[in-house]
């Protein structure tokens, strides 16, 4: 679970107020406002202004309180500004208005307290002292805590606060120097000064040694406070441990908690006293590292706790104190809390951490099926050999090892402890790095390697899957396009048929009428008319129904010869039609050949792939003079089986009797099919992840599930079955379930009919729509490019303005010229300006059309698809085309063969191909028709231009002007810059001397603000952090949300709650 981060309500870094009102402001003067009168009249606002935000500027104020005090009406400020002023020129004030006299007095005062005894009186003056200076820290201009810092004012209150006797120590003397402190840390510089001296809140904690309540409550609030500023908790922690070697305490915070537990007998201050405890125990345990790190909390939580802070709270709530109360509930659901989050990690409800038992069972439950367990025996087995003697003086060497173990918990990775580190130069980050061994890095990069191989095999997979469900939505899309397509062109046809059966029907009247009426002539025999008069509508044949398609199917091709065509690329290969071999050149012979009689092998061997000669053929040749049975008396037949035996032995040498009776229990594999290929064929099939009948069932079924991928289709065309292995295949199907697993997959897939031609089909009908979407942008782009080009009108106009500029720069036999090729069109650029070479006649012509032909610099919106069209090879287009019409030809001749064969009950070769080619025959029909006609404007477009047709390709073409549109774009955007840099220069220099007059009032500002000052009101910053801190405020926000949790919890946590309320834990 991550760690909890606590923010504090309404208190930002130190602020003034709590809440969002403004503060009022109070000016206490001995002389009220509203009954002073003016001893100037009040000047013009503008004056008023400036003279009041001097007086500003003097006083540390936060922001919201310069909006209050600037918000004041002009009689306000006025009266302020008349009060500050005669305060300030009180001759009455001027000696006690610098704080070297208080410096001088306090030096004084430390110096004779050793050497006089004072009486009350004389106390009482020392002490008003004390006060007065306090007063002024408080009110006084900003000058005077500035003056009181450069006189090394702090030091001098340290000082005395070192060398105190005990009856300064307690008496009111001390609690009005603490006071002091407290009010120079009121304001910004002077907390800064506190904080940056080393010794300063360790000083301040010494003053805990003392009976006077008061004193404690005022150092304990300015370490409390301390703690909530950034960089202030790790210096309070410091200074507790500096006041434990002072005090000579036994443990940390061993004087806080007697003092909680003891009773004065005076309720007021015994109540204010244990309220101030609290609260510095609550901040020093949330605030700094406790905000975010669960380890610190428990860690310094568990020092309370062993000093038996929990009975202690259970007696302050006789107390019946509400802030009090406040405190104690924020420690307790604190730690309920955390405790809760701490049983979370071992999925747990509840940790006794009193019990060693329990918590060694949870640490043994956790590491014990882990790397680390032998580590934690290894840590018990040393334990038990340290000394446990008691009184022998062994208690700081099991203080070293919790220490250690203390380190190990809090230390960050740069191997800093959020708490001050008992042990000097112990790195625990250091030492880790080092025990770290090479072989386990290793180790953790191979499995990193390892999943990240995992990963990427995921990724590609779902991208795979993401690419057919689209290569789907596409045919969807297309199918629906192209039926709409033919409806429309069905209606049309519709259409011209009813069109065309009308005038029938009008001429066969026109012949009737002409049979019927008078003859003025005969025909000759034969004649038209003697045929028509024979005929009637009704004689019609009826016109045949529509077709699916465009025009009729073709006719069967003929045979192909042995072999058959070469496979195009790109395209499938052609289907075998089974055709019979030519005739044998080589006639035969009566004499009849000797019988062989060849030894059958004890078991099946390898295959030596061979071509058999016919039996014809050997006669009259040196076959018929060899006789291999003379062989067989030669060789080792035994030898022979064993060393090219089918059967597969994946064993090594049996050495053993355990290894001859492992190598007996394996089964035996039978594989007659390449090594090689039946590697490969494995790793194939592995990626599939299918099983052999799953693949057969989805080639039936023309992959309806989308189980085979396109590329692993491809993969498949190159593992099927050849006639040899077939043959031999079939020798072995009575051992079938010995087969190894690729001859096993071979062998099912032959019993497939025209397995190779499905598997083609299947693999063109999954490319074709892909195959088309390939190339179907390029026939429009060169058929776009091409209209484009010759309709555009702003191109044109350029071309005349090109053609001028050309005929005046050139003269001669370059010169008078009616046009140039359109290859001149990239060499504009190359012409460089005498001038600036950074400037050519490309630049300069765009100038010239900026100014006189604006319009034409609209140009490239009208040429839209000139850089598709640019990367047209339109060979290999015509050639591609070429390749998805041989391919559905293909398909269309194996359609026909599937109908005329019997076919299983989930074959669904001819529904689907069906579908497939009715669909693609149109989509491709109107890719033809839109080549041809690409081909046609491509042809118009070159004489449009004046280029030979016969040595422009389109790529090359297009790629002229698309070249040039690309050079006239950066022109433009070069000229765009080059203004752009002009006017800037231009503007740089008109706001250089309004830049210049800008510094030099901000300078002006700047020096009449000084850091000196005192707040309009008694009270500041520092002041109000405490007093959240004393009443609750600061944990307000906290609070109510433990308390909200605490009522959301299930009922196990309550009664845990419950119980732990019950049986508190006795430290």
């Amino acid at each position: 679970m991550a760690p909890r981060k606590r923010s504090r309500h309404g208190l930002g870094f130190l602020c003034c107020f709590g809440a969002n009102d403004l503060p009022e402001i109070n000016l206490r003067d001995n002389h009220p406002l509203q009954y002073m009168e003016f001893s100037s009249p009040i000047p013009n606002t503008e004056e008023l202004n400036v003279r009041f935000a001097e007086l500003v500027d003097e006083l540390d104020l936060t922001d919201k309180n310069r909006e209050a005090v600037f918000a004041l009406p002009p009689e306000k400020k006025w009266q302020i500004y008349c009060s500050k002023k005669k305060e300030q020129e009180d001759p009455n004030k001027l000696a006690t208005s610098w704080p070297d006299y208080y410096i001088d007095r306090i030096n004084s005062m430390a110096a004779m307290q050793s050497l006089y005894a004072f009486d009350e009186e004389e106390t009482e003056m020392r002490n008003q002292v004390v006060e007065d200076l306090k007063t002024a820290l408080r009110t006084q201009p900003m000058r005077f805590v500035t003056r009181f810092i450069e006189l090394d004012g702090l030091t001098c209150l340290l000082n005395f606060l070192r060398s105190m006797d005990h009856a300064t120590c307690e008496s009111r003397i001390h609690t009005s120097l603490i006071g002091c402190i407290k009010a120079l840390m009121n304001n910004s510089q002077g907390r800064a000064h506190v904080l940056a001296q080393p010794e300063a809140i360790s000083t301040i904690a010494q003053s805990l040694r003392t009976e006077n309540s008061k004193t404690k409550v005022a150092v304990l609030e300015i370490l409390g406070a301390v703690c909530l500023v950034p960089g202030g908790h790790k210096k309070v922690l410091q200074a507790m441990l500096h006041y434990q070697v002072y005090a000579a305490e036994r443990t940390r915070f061993q004087t806080l908690l007697n003092e909680l537990d003891r009773s004065l007998g005076r309720y007021r201050d015994e109540v204010n006293l244990k309220t101030a405890i609290m609260s510095f125990i609550n901040a020093v345990l949330n605030a700094g590292a406790g905000e975010d790190n669960l380890e610190f909390r428990l860690h310094l939580r568990y020092e309370f706790l062993m000093l038996g802070i929990q009975p202690v709270i259970d007696k302050l709530r006789q107390h019946e104190n509400a802030i009090l109360d406040k405190h104690l509930d924020f420690f307790e659901m604190v730690r309920n809390e955390d405790d809760l989050e701490l049983a979370r990690r071992f999925d747990m409800v509840h940790i006794d951490t009193k019990s060693a038992s329990q918590m060694f069972e949870l640490i043994h439950k956790k590491l014990k099926y882990t790397e680390a367990y032998p580590c934690l025996l290894s840590v018990l087995h040393h334990c038990l050999q340290m000394p446990y003697k008691r009184n022998g003086g062994y208690f700081q060497q099991w203080q070293l090892l919790d220490r250690i173990l203390q380190q190990i918990v809090l230390q960050d990775e740069r191997g800093m402890d959020p708490d001050m580190a008992p042990l000097e130069n112990f790195n625990v980050k250091n030492i880790v790095n080092m025990l770290i061994n090479e072989n386990e890095v290793k180790q953790w990069r191979d499995q990193a390697e390892k999943f990240r191989k995992e990963h990427t095999e995921l990724v590609s997979r779902l991208e795979r899957k993401e690419r057919e469900c689209e290569t789907k939505t596409l045919e969807k899309e297309e199918m629906m396009r192209t039926l709409n397509k033919m409806k429309d062109k069905l209606a049309r046809e519709s259409q011209e048929l009813r069109q065309a059966r009308g005038q029938v029907a009008e001429l066969v009247a026109q012949l009737n009428e002409i049979s019927t009426g008078p003859v003025s002539s005969l025909p000759p025999p034969g004649g038209p008319l003697a045929l028509s008069s024979l005929m009637t509508t009704n004689d019609l044949p009826p016109p045949p129904p529509p077709l699916p398609f465009a025009s009729c199917p073709p006719p069967p091709p003929p045979p192909l010869p042995p072999g058959g065509p070469p496979t195009p690329p790109g395209a499938p290969p052609c289907f075998s039609m089974g055709l019979p071999l030519p005739p044998d050149p080589f006639p035969s012979r009566d004499t009849p050949l000797r019988k062989k009689h060849v030894p059958q092998p004890s078991h099946p061997l390898k295959s030596f792939n061979w071509v058999k000669l016919n039996e014809e053929r050997v006669p009259g040749t040196v076959w018929n003079e060899i006789d291999d049975m003379q062989v067989f008396r030669i060789l080792d037949l035994e030898d022979f089986e064993k060393m090219f035996s089918a059967y597969q032995r994946h064993q090594k040498e049996l050495g053993s009797t355990e290894d001859i009776y492992l190598a007996s229990r394996k089964v035996k594999e039978l594989s007659v099919i390449d090594g090689r290929r039946a590697q490969n064929c494995i790793i194939l099939l592995s990626k599939l992840k299918l099983s052999n009948e799953e693949i057969r069932q989805a080639i039936l079924k023309m992959d309806e599930q989308e189980d085979l991928a396109k590329d692993m289709l491809e993969q498949l065309l190159k593992f099927i079955p050849e006639k040899s292995d077939i043959d031999l295949l079939e020798e072995h199907k009575h051992e079938i379930e010995r087969m190894a697993r690729a001859d096993r997959f071979l062998y099912e897939m032959s019993r497939i009919d025209h397995y190779q031609q499905r598997l083609q089909a299947l693999f063109f009908k999954k490319k074709f729509q892909e195959r088309l979407a390939e190339a179907k942008p390029k026939v429009e782009a060169i058929l776009l490019a091409s209209r484009e080009l010759t309709r555009s009108k702003h191109l044109k106009q350029m071309l005349e303005v090109i053609l001028a500029i050309g005929n005046f720069m050139n003269k001669g036999q370059r010169g008078g010229a009616y046009g140039f090729r359109v290859a001149s069109l990239n060499k504009i650029a190359d012409t460089k300006s005498s001038i600036d070479r950074n400037i050519s006649l490309l630049h300069y012509l765009i100038m010239i059309l900026e100014k006189h032909f604006p319009d034409i610099l609209n140009m490239p919106s009208e040429l839209q698809h000139l850089p598709e069209a640019a990367k047209v090879n339109l060979a290999e287009l015509e050639k591609e085309v070429g390749n998805l019409k041989r391919g559905l030809r293909a398909v269309e001749v194996e359609l026909e063969y599937q109908k005329r064969q019997v076919r299983e009950p989930n074959d669904k070769f001819v529904p689907v191909m069906s579908d497939f080619i009715t669909v693609s025959s149109f989509s491709f029909s109107e890719l033809e028709d839109q080549l041809n006609e690409a081909r046609d404007k491509f042809s118009k477009a070159l004489t449009h231009f004046g280029e030979q047709e016969s040595k422009m390709q389109p790529d090359e073409f297009f790629g002229i002007f698309d070249t040039f549109l690309q050079a006239f774009l950066e022109a433009r955007q070069d000229l765009e810059t080059m203004r752009k840099r002009k006017e800037e220069e231009e503007r740089r220099a008109r706001m250089e001397a309004m830049l210049k007059e800008q510094r030099e009032r901000e300078r002006w500002q700047r020096q009449r603000k000084v850091l000196a000052g005192s707040a309009l009101e008694e009270g500041g910053e520092f002041d109000d952090l405490v007093s959240a801190l004393r009443s609750g405020e600061v944990f307000d926000k906290d609070l109510n949300k433990f308390k909200r949790s605490r009522k959301r919890s299930g009922s196990q946590a309550l009664e845990v709650t419950r119980e732990r309320a019950i049986n508190r834990l006795n430290y």
